[in-house]
């Protein structure tokens, strides 16, 4: 997450002249402001029918000379006029959960041409994958926004699989007329993935925001593979193709990017459901409804249906005995504004209903909750957003959720036990919480691979504990003013590349077992969460 500006500021000299005039874009909601832009750009020649984005091959070059994304080869369109289906080969794998992780699991994946006739096999072994499921086909195209950058067409492919066994490994392999997964020659193509148990049992899951494409984001992952996780919560800020990060149609965004990110993540995404919800810098402003066409076309997440605004990233599931729930705290945050209000409460008396269903089900002992920014940081960079606070901590408390995970931040801290925006219970590194009496503990896990933030006073972390009574620092206001706080519950600060790993057990006194880990892996936070 870059920091902000404190407004969308002039338009960059390298952009086609196609803003909004100021007065009539302050009259304007995000998704006006996106057909207004649509329709001028049509009218004046710059939506280009150039198949060059379409051969944006991600694995080459994905980190070529330096931690910085590079652009993959593009191939021109005479070269991609008519291409053998042979020689189109899948890439991009990422699995989510349906709605029910027992008995569903969805399947994307990228495709750099158009293809005949998409699909998926699956099978209980890897050389029986006998049952053959049509893919659905996402197209996405996104204009030449700057001078420097090509249009760009992207083919995604979504496979739903229902009706699996819990508890069960499953072998998968994608494909289109000419690829055949189950073929000898690409048996090395085929991917696993295990559901959800039946019943309550010992698991891992990980969870980190702001990962970007670097030699970081990429060490992360691995150290995330090592941990066998269940799955994987990724907090926002998922690949920066937009630097910008504010939501305005002024913003630009290499879409080739994502490309870049899929590739990278699919040694992990491939076996790990990859469970992300929406930041910043995933308002792409070009994409309709909101900023998030593209967010829709390249996941496939659990829904929550209108009665959530149809919000992309905010959705539930559960695993064993834990319940998820994933936010977009681009509705609610007073920070950056543009899709501040966007499902006109929504969002936020659907997570009242669904923490009190959750809170009330039987075999859940612990609700995890992330969204992006966060409800409780002290870095230089973007501290809190009080926005986050007045709509949703009430609500956490009401209904005893037991962890908080934020990303914005690219750092790790770790709060104490908080109630009422106070700290209820000091947590040393190493002690333990009793979440249903105690308070809440809110971890920054914003460490996943874009350059690091810096905090107002020293890092204290395992080895190198340096407690502080007080931390003076600020939040965010309803008027984008940063409001001066003087604090108690920053407890842990590390500036550092890392991730959350937490283990969970079932039983008669279930606990979460929190572990912050960083690139090196060594561990720099644990605590424990009980009920």
């Amino acid at each position: 997450m870059t920091a902000p500006s404190p407004g969308a500021g002039p338009q960059p000299s390298h952009l086609p002249r196609v803003g909004i005039p100021e007065r009539l874009a302050a009259r304007m909601s995000m998704p006006e402001q996106h057909e207004y832009l649509r329709t001028k750009l049509t009218r004046r020649g710059l939506l280009r029918t150039s198949a060059a984005g379409a051969g944006a091959i991600a694995a080459s070059g994905l980190l070529s000379g330096s931690a910085q994304a590079v652009s993959p080869t593009l191939l021109t369109s005479g070269a991609t006029a008519v291409v053998d289906g042979s020689l189109v080969a899948p890439f991009g794998r990422h699995l989510a959960f349906g709605a029910d992780p027992k008995t569903q699991m969805r399947v994307a994946w990228q495709v750099p041409f158009a293809v005949k006739r998409p699909y998926l096999r699956v099978g209980l072994k890897p050389w029986d994958l006998g049952r053959k499921i049509e893919a659905e086909v996402r197209d996405l195209h996104t204009p030449s926004l700057s001078s420097k950058l090509p249009a760009v067409d992207q083919y995604y492919l979504h496979a739903a699989l229902d009706g699996l066994r819990p508890g069960t490994t499953y072998y998968y392999g994608v494909g289109h007329d000419g690829f055949d997964p189950a073929d000898p020659r690409h048996f090395g193509t085929v991917g696993t993935f295990r559901t959800a148990p039946a019943r309550a049992q010992k698991f891992v899951f990980t969870a980190f925001g702001d990962q970007g494409v670097s030699y970081h984001a990429l060490a992360n992952d691995q150290l995330i593979l090592g941990q066998d996780p269940s799955f994987h919560l990724h907090a926002g800020d998922i690949c920066y193709a937009d630097p910008d990060g504010q939501g305005s149609e002024h913003d630009t965004y290499d879409a080739r990017v994502w490309d870049q990110f899929l590739a990278q993540t699919e040694s992990v995404a491939k076996s790990v459901p990859w469970m992300v919800t929406t930041g910043n810098h995933d308002m792409e402003a070009w994409y309709s409804p909101n900023g998030y066409g593209g967010q829709n076309a390249r996941w496939t997440l659990p829904g929550t249906g209108p009665d959530a605004g149809n919000a992309p990233g905010v959705y539930s599931f559960t695993y064993s005995n834990v319940a998820v729930v994933a936010l977009d705290a681009n509705d609610v945050s007073y920070e950056i504004p543009a899709n501040q209000g966007y499902t006109d409460g929504k969002q936020t008396r659907w997570l009242d209903r669904r923490l009190g269903e959750l809170r009330a089900m039987d075999g859940i002992d612990f609700i995890v909750v992330f969204f992006h920014h966060c409800a409780f940081s002290t870095t230089n960079s973007h501290a809190s957003d009080g926005g986050v606070r007045d709509a949703w901590l009430p609500l956490f408390e009401k209904h005893q959720v037991d962890l908080v995970v934020n990303g914005h931040n690219h750092v790790y801290e770790r709060t104490d036990a908080i109630k009422g925006g106070r700290v209820s219970k000091k947590l040393p590194i190493g002690e333990r919480v009793d979440s249903s009496r105690e308070g809440i503990v809110y971890v920054t896990a914003g460490g996943a691979g874009k350059a690091l933030y810096d905090f107002p006073v020293p890092d204290s972390y395992e080895g190198h504990v340096k407690d502080l009574d007080e931390v003076k620092t600020y939040h965010w206001t309803k008027d984008r003013t940063k409001a001066v706080d003087t604090v108690e519950w920053s407890r842990v600060r590390y500036t550092g590349f890392s991730f959350l790993a937490v283990e969970v057990e079932p039983g008669h006194r279930p606990r979460m077992k929190v572990t912050a880990l960083a690139e090196s892996g060594e561990r720099v936070d644990h605590f424990e969460v009980t009920r």
